[in-house]
């Protein structure tokens, strides 16, 4: 878990993306759909960062680390439910 919590107004702008599922201080939850779209995407050699960027969720809130962790744990997650 990220040590960083959002401000009001970036869970508003987090909450906005249709690929977020939920947004809070603490924590943002990525719909089913975004994460199946960041596997395939990676898989043709997309780098995490360019996905993200690409579908419109900023960066400069989310953080390289938040991007990092997620991507390395949905390709885990998806890897192994094949």
């Amino acid at each position: 878990m990220s040590k960083k919590l959002f401000t009001e107004e970036e869970v508003k702008t987090l909450r906005s993306n249709k690929y977020i599922k939920a947004a809070s201080p603490k924590g943002v939850t990525y719909t089913d759909g975004f994460k199946r779209l960041f596997i395939i995407e990676n898989e043709k050699g997309k780098f995490p960062r360019e996905i993200f960027e690409e579908i419109g969720l900023p960066i400069d809130i989310l953080g390289k680390t938040r991007i990092m962790t997620s991507g390395k744990r949905w390709r885990f997650l998806f890897s192994t439910s094949e």
